[in-house]
């Protein structure tokens, strides 16, 4: 017996570490969404480098872990035949790619290993967190960024119009967690907290000029609504969705410009919309010349000016520099993660997983998939999922 108890003692420290790490993490989230976006990857890389005690891969994520390591390689082999060479190692992408893998595991591990009261109150610091948080966006909406521009005044000047961008840019954080981070709330508060976050996000993106968080908005609840009322059918639907979105996109895009009038679509759109417009012609004729083994990773940052740093299009990108291989790649995981969601009863974790999932997948036509912080936020929505979903006993011992 007393061997026994020996054993479980390590078990139930790293049980308390983990916890306790979550809880300042769970801290950092809204200061960071608010005032340093970028810091998300440092933040679940430390995460998961405290946590690497409990990396586990249990034998339901071998599947996830299995297309993820083999995308991993096929994107170092790409860099064989890439055009761009990094000049040092904060511009390669392939040496940051391979400490994200482990370490964002880690964080994920991390939040199936700590104590469960731990996680209960590292879910309720974020839950109030990121209802300050929206409370911060409606105000910076209202004085148009008094808050955020005051505070640079104390360490570095900032030019108007670049502090309204960057609140604007905060828009697309809480806009893409706040589903997640509600469900850490007591039931009685909810939705109460959750609206207050959905009004934030709204107030500021408008203000802000920000589409995206707008059209999330509506994404968001609406995804959820129809996985909560077809828990079993929906998350399969939605995941043969973003099969056939990674997949098919290059082929979307062929079709507008060879039965549509893609030029004149492209004049009728906001200016930001029709610059993406164009990067995404650029992007098709770049992929129709090398379809299968692509260009090579971060190739896209080479095809200016048609294209200035990446395609704004995920798919498109990953079409791009890692063909048809990558975007098998992209596709079996979206698949493979999202099928996962489905339940045989209403769940409120599956529906706000999905809701979250689907808005990461529309800000894609923003972001470059390669961005660290950007996939720092695609760990901290797996980190809030299994957060939200009650512990089992398999979770501490699972290999």
């Amino acid at each position: 017996m007393s061997a026994s108890v020996a054993l479980e003692q390590p078990r139930d420290r790293l049980a308390t570490w983990c916890g306790r790490v979550l809880i300042v993490a769970a801290m950092a989230v809204p200061v960071l969404g608010w005032l340093a976006p970028l810091g998300f990857a440092v933040m679940i890389g430390l995460v998961g480098l405290l946590c690497l005690p409990a990396v586990r891969i249990s034998d339901e994520d071998r599947p996830v872990a299995l297309i993820l390591a083999s995308a991993l390689v096929w994107a170092a082999v790409s860099t064989l035949w890439s055009p761009y060479h990094p000049s040092k190692p904060g511009n390669n992408t392939i040496l940051k790619l391979a400490f994200e893998l482990p370490l964002y595991w880690s964080a994920v591990s991390a939040t199936r290993r700590a104590d469960p009261a731990l996680r209960a109150r590292a879910l309720r610091i974020l839950a109030w967190g990121c209802a300050v948080f929206g409370l911060v966006l409606a105000a910076e909406a209202a004085t148009h960024g008094a808050l955020y521009k005051a505070l640079h005044v104390f360490y570095e000047p900032i030019r108007d119009d670049i502090a309204e961008a960057n609140i604007g840019h905060s828009t697309f954080v809480l806009g893409l967690i706040w589903p997640l981070a509600a469900l850490g709330a007591p039931a009685r508060l909810r939705p109460w907290l959750a609206l207050v976050m959905f009004a934030g996000v709204a107030w500021a993106a408008l203000t802000f000029g920000d589409d995206a968080p707008i059209l999330s908005l509506v994404l968001a609840p609406l995804t959820a609504l129809v996985v909560w009322r077809w828990p079993t059918t929906a998350p399969r639907v939605l995941a043969a969705a973003a099969v056939l979105l990674f997949l098919a996109m290059p082929a979307l895009i062929w079709a507008m410009r060879h039965f549509f009038d893609y030029a004149a679509l492209q004049a009728a759109m906001p200016a930001t919309d029709a610059k993406r417009m164009d990067y995404w012609s650029h992007a098709l004729d770049w992929i129709a010349r090398q379809p299968l083994r692509g260009w090579g990773l971060d190739a896209s940052r080479m095809f200016g000016p048609g294209i200035i740093l990446h395609p704004h299009n995920d798919p498109l990108q990953i079409w791009m520099e890692l063909g048809a291989i990558g975007a098998v790649a992209a596709a079996a995981f979206w698949g493979v993660t999202l099928a996962r969601l489905s339940r045989p009863a209403p769940s409120l974790v599956a529906a706000a997983t999905a809701a979250c999932a689907a808005v990461y997948l529309l800000f894609g036509v923003n972001f470059g998939v390669w961005q660290e912080w950007w996939l720092a936020l695609g760990a901290l929505i797996a980190m809030l999922c299994v957060l939200n979903t009650p512990s089992r006993p398999a979770d501490s011992s699972a290999v």
